[in-house]
């Protein structure tokens, strides 16, 4: 069902959500917009899972770490591992998903990359990007975001008619204007935001 009332969806109802898309869709950034704004906890999953040295933590721990934070009543998840799919999912109530075009998100990716880096920006548990890892390709980000696109799109579309996501609300977020509308509908009337409502679907 595409939402066609003034408001964007039913954000009063929000209270575990799980942020997903394509690497450099800007998914971390919608994801703790909404949680500043229900002042809610937000959990980014590639912090967790990427530890020093790039090392995948142990799938029994990841489960363990999301389980527990999940268990509260309010908050956000940002990503979407298949180790931990099945605890979010089966505990949220709506899924946000940020699609933009693939040549948006290949344009946002490589400033991103390229400027993290430059400035030997930390990401998680000391790790940085390094300009060999352009040149590799089972360590390039830009490479996967690219071949991947396609398949996520395919996947998100897909198990929205999954019986078992049925209590969750899609939310599909295509453009700037139906993000700056959802955040502006998440923050409340006093926030300034216009834009087309993005397309809202319950399973």
């Amino acid at each position: 069902m595409v939402a066609g009332a003034s408001r964007l969806a039913d954000t009063d109802g929000m209270q575990r959500i799980s942020v997903v898309g394509n690497s450099g869709s800007g998914k971390t950034m919608v994801a703790k917009a909404i949680a500043d704004a229900l002042g809610v906890l937000h959990l980014e999953l590639d912090g967790v899972f990427h530890q020093p040295d790039w090392k995948p933590l142990d799938t029994e721990e990841f489960r363990r770490i999301v389980s527990e934070f999940t268990a509260a009543e309010c908050w956000v998840v940002d990503g979407s591992y298949s180790q931990v799919r099945d605890i979010v999912w089966g505990r949220a109530d709506t899924v946000i998903w940020v699609d933009p075009p693939r040549h948006r998100v290949m344009r946002q990716l490589l400033a991103r990359t390229l400027r993290r880096i430059a400035t030997g920006a930390e990401l998680w548990n000391g790790n940085r990007e390094r300009w060999i890892y352009l040149f590799r390709p089972e360590e390039s980000i830009l490479l996967y975001a690219w071949t991947n696109h396609r398949k996520l799109r395919a996947r998100y579309t897909s198990v929205q008619d999954d019986p078992e996501n049925a209590h969750l609300t899609f939310v599909r977020l295509r453009t700037p204007a139906e993000t700056a509308a959802l955040l502006g509908d998440v923050a409340g009337p006093g926030a300034s935001a216009t834009g087309k409502p993005p397309e809202r679907r319950q399973a």
